[in-house]
C-alpha cells in the first residue's frame, strides 16, 4: 500500500484551502456587487414584480390671455380603472359597471376579465361626477377610481383656431395645445400597491404615493378685449355677407406680439370631432396664401420712398386709365384714369398705373429686394403649426410685366400674417419683428414667471423718416382716399384697402369672385395696433375692400383703442365726405353692350374689365343697385353677344 508522505498532504491541504479562500471571496465579491451596485436595480425589478400602478394625471397648464383671463382650463373628469385579480365576483361586477358607463354587460365582461395588471377602458374615461359616485357608492372589489381632468374651453368658440384643443390623454392635437404640449403636459403620478403571485392586494405594506407635477401655466399676447371684438365683428361679417371664408389678426407693431386673430368658420374646440377637419386644421391668418391686392402696394411705396425715386408731394403722375408694359396693357381701377396726380394722390387713390411706375422706377432687384426683406416668400415664425410661405415670382420669371404687377399686388402669393408684419414694419418706425402669441410661461403652484418672451427684431428694413412718410400718406388714405370708410372719430387712422382676384382650378381670374381685405393702423403718429381683415367672396354686395372691410376695421380700431384706454387726439387730417354728401348712382344694364359704346353708360363710375371680345356678358353689381359716384363696377366681355 502507498502511503502519501507529509509532505504531500501539506500541499493539498493548502491547496483545498487556497481555493476555498478564493471561492470565499468569488462569492463575497458578488455578494457586495449585488448589495451594493445592483441592489436598489433589483429591488426596483422586486418592487415592479410585486406592485400595481394607479396613475394620476397632471393637471394641465391653464392657458391664459395677457390681462390673466382664462382661455383654457381643466374640469373634474374621474377615471375608472379595474385590477382584474383583484375582481371576485366578475359578473356582477360586470353588470354594475355595464348599468352605470351604458355599455353591455358582455363588453363590461370582457375588460374586466383580461389577463392584464390593469384595464382602462374606453368608456370608463373622463366620467361626469353623477357616474364617478354611483361606482363609489357600490364598494367594488378591484374597482378604482383615478382622479382625473378633461380640457375646458370657457368661450366657447372662442379664438379657437389659436388656441387649439386636446384629446383624451389630454395630448395635445392642434394649435397652442400642440405647439407647446410638453411645456403644457405635466408629468404624471402613480399611487402603488403591492399584490402577491396572485394578484391579491398585501395589506401590511403601504401604498407608495407619488404626486403628479402639473403643467406649467401659459400667458398670451392675445388681449380678450380686442378678441372679443374681432369675434364680434367676424359674426357679423358672417351673418351679414354669407362669405367663403373670413379672417381678423390685430397686432402691436412695436413687439410682434399677436392681440387678436381669428377665423371663419370657426368650431368648437371641446366638440372638434364633430367639425370637418378641413375647418380645424386651417388657420386661415398663418395657412391661406392669395393674391394680396392693393394692400401690397405700401410695400411698393415704403421701398420707392427708402430709395428716394419719387417725392409725394413734387413728383407727378399722369394716369388716362391705363398703362403699357412689355407689350402688356394694365388698367386702373378707375375708367378713364385719375388724370394729373401727385404721388401722394396716386396712394390715395390706389392708382395702379402710378404703382407701376414707382415699380419700374424701382427696377426688378431693388423692388424684390424689399420684398424679401419685408418678409415674404418666408415663414414669420409665430409660434403655430401649418404656417404658409407664400409664392413670389423666381428671378428667372421676373420680366417687365411680373415686375409691373408685382408693384401694385397681383401676381404675388403671400399670407396674412405676412401682410400685418410687413406692413408694422412700414409703420413702426422700420423694424420688421417676429411674430409671437406665447408671452410668459409661470408656475401653476407660485405664480412666478418661470420664462418671458422678448420681442425678435428679425430686421431694420426701411429708416424711420420714410416711416413716417408712409404713415402721413396712408393716413390721407383712409380721410381722403380709398379707405375712407375706416375712419374713426376722434382717431388718427392709417390703412390701405385690398381687393384681389381668386384663381379658379382651371388656373384662370374668377368672375365675381374677391378677396376683400384692408389693413389699418392707429393712432397714425404713433401706432399702437394693426389690423387685418379679409373677407372671401362676400355676397350680396359690391365686392371691393373699401365698402366691405374697410367699415368693419374701423369699428375694430375704435373700439379697441377706447377698450385699451387711448385717448383721442387731434392734428389728424380731416375726413373727405363723399357720403351721403353726393348722391348714389344706379348701375345701369350693361350685358349685351359692345365695348365701343360703354363709355356713354358710365359717366359717374369707374370700371375693371375682364375678358376679350366686343360684348358685356356680364357684369357686378348687377343692374339697378346703387353705389356711391366713383365706385367701381366689374364687366366680362366675350366674343358672342348674350342671349
Amino acid at each position: 500500500m502507498k502511503r502519501v508522505s507529509n509532505v504531500t498532504m501539506r500541499k493539498r491541504i493548502v491547496t483545498v484551502f487556497l481555493l476555498a479562500i478564493l471561492a470565499f471571496i468569488i462569492i463575497d465579491v458578488r455578494l457586495g456587487y449585488v448589495q451594493f451596485v445592483i441592489g436598489d436595480v433589483l429591488m426596483d425589478r422586486a418592487r415592479e414584480s410585486w406592485s400595481r400602478d394607479i396613475t394620476f394625471e397632471p393637471e394641465r397648464g391653464k392657458i391664459l390671455d395677457k390681462n390673466g383671463e382664462i382661455l383654457a382650463e381643466n374640469v373634474s373628469a374621474p377615471t375608472v380603472m379595474v385590477v382584474p385579480r383583484q375582481v371576485k365576483e366578475p359578473q356582477k361586477v360586470a353588470e354594475h359597471l355595464a348599468n352605470i358607463l351604458d355599455i353591455t354587460v358582455e363588453k363590461a365582461y370582457l375588460e374586466i376579465t383580461q389577463k392584464e395588471r390593469i384595464v382602462r377602458f374606453t368608456e370608463g374615461r373622463k366620467l361626469p361626477e353623477d357616474k364617478v359616485d354611483a361606482i363609489r357608492t357600490l364598494n367594488l372589489d378591484g374597482v378604482y377610481i383615478a382622479e382625473d381632468s378633461k380640457r375646458h374651453y370657457p368661450n366657447d368658440n372662442y379664438l379657437s383656431h389659436v388656441l387649439g384643443f386636446s384629446g383624451i390623454d389630454n395630448q395635445g392635437l392642434m394649435g397652442l395645445e400642440l405647439f407647446y404640449d410638453e411645456m403644457l403636459s405635466g408629468e404624471e403620478g402613480t399611487l402603488s400597491f403591492f399584490s402577491d403571485a396572485k394578484g391579491q392586494r398585501m395589506p401590511k405594506i403601504a401604498d407608495v404615493y407619488q404626486a403628479p407635477r402639473d403643467g406649467n401655466v401659459l400667458k398670451l399676447t392675445i388681449d380678450s378685449r380686442i378678441q372679443t371684438i374681432i369675434e364680434r365683428e367676424l359674426d357679423l361679417a358672417e351673418a351679414k355677407y354669407d362669405p367663403d371664408g373670413a379672417l381678423a389678426i390685430a397686432v402691436d407693431p412695436d413687439t410682434g406680439g399677436v392681440l387678436a386673430m381669428s377665423s371663419r368658420p370657426n368650431f368648437h374646440p371641446e366638440e372638434y370631432q364633430k367639425a370637418d377637419p378641413d375647418i380645424y386644421n386651417r388657420n386661415l391668418p398663418i395657412w391661406s396664401t392669395y393674391e394680396p391686392g392693393s394692400t401690397f402696394k405700401i410695400i411698393t411705396l415704403a421701398a420707392a420712398l427708402e430709395e428716394q425715386v419719387v417725392d409725394l408731394h413734387e413728383d407727378e403722375f399722369d394716369d388716362d386709365g391705363a398703362i403699357k408694359v412689355g407689350g402688356a396693357t394694365l388698367h386702373c381701377w378707375k375708367s378713364g384714369g385719375h388724370g394729373h396726380q401727385t404721388y401722394l394722390e396716386v396712394v390715395q387713390n390706389s392708382c395702379n398705373p402710378g404703382f407701376v411706375s414707382l415699380g419700374m422706377k424701382l427696377g426688378e432687384k431693388r423692388l424684390f429686394s424689399y420684398i424679401n426683406d419685408f418678409g415674404f416668400g418666408q415663414k414669420t415664425g409665430i409660434d403655430l403649426q401649418g404656417e404658409a410661405t407664400g409664392i413670389l415670382f423666381k428671378p428667372e420669371q421676373v420680366g417687365p410685366v411680373e415686375l409691373a404687377t408685382t408693384a401694385f399686388g397681383q401676381g404675388v402669393s403671400v399670407t396674412p400674417i405676412q401682410q400685418v408684419m410687413a406692413v408694422s414694419a412700414a409703420i413702426n418706425g422700420g423694424n420688421l419683428y417676429e411674430p409671437y402669441i406665447a408671452d410668459e410661461w409661470l408656475d401653476p403652484i407660485t405664480d412666478e414667471v418661470i420664462e418671458k418672451t422678448e420681442p425678435t427684431l428679425k430686421s431694420r428694413v426701411i429708416s424711420e423718416g420714410t416711416s413716417q412718410q408712409v404713415r402721413d400718406a396712408l393716413e390721407g388714405v383712409v380721410a381722403v382716399g380709398t379707405g375712407r370708410g375706416a375712419y374713426v372719430d376722434g382717431y388718427r387712422v392709417g390703412g390701405k384697402t385690398g381687393t384681389a382676384q381668386k384663381v379658379g382650378k382651371d388656373g384662370k381670374y374668377m368672375s365675381n369672385n374677391h378677396i376683400v381685405s384692408f389693413i389699418g393702423f392707429a393712432p397714425a403718429d404713433d401706432p399702437e395696433i394693426v389690423v387685418y381683415l379679409a373677407i372671401d367672396n362676400p355676397k350680396n354686395t359690391v365686392q371691393f375692400g373699401g365698402v366691405v372691410a374697410a367699415p368693419i376695421v374701423g369699428n375694430v380700431i375704435g373700439d379697441s383703442l377706447r377698450a385699451l384706454g387711448v385717448e383721442p387726439r387731434d392734428g389728424g387730417l380731416e375726413k373727405e365726405y363723399k357720403w351721403p354728401d353726393q348722391p348714389l348712382v344706379e348701375v345701369p344694364n350693361l350685358r349685351g353692350v359692345m365695348r365701343k359704346d360703354l363709355q356713354k353708360y358710365l359717366v359717374n363710375l369707374s370700371i375693371e374689365s375682364n375678358g376679350t371680345g366686343d360684348y358685356i356678358i356680364d357684369q357686378a353689381p348687377e343692374p339697378g343697385v346703387k353705389i356711391q359716384q366713383g365706385e367701381e363696377i366689374r364687366i366680362y366681355f366675350d366674343e358672342e353677344k348674350p342671349d
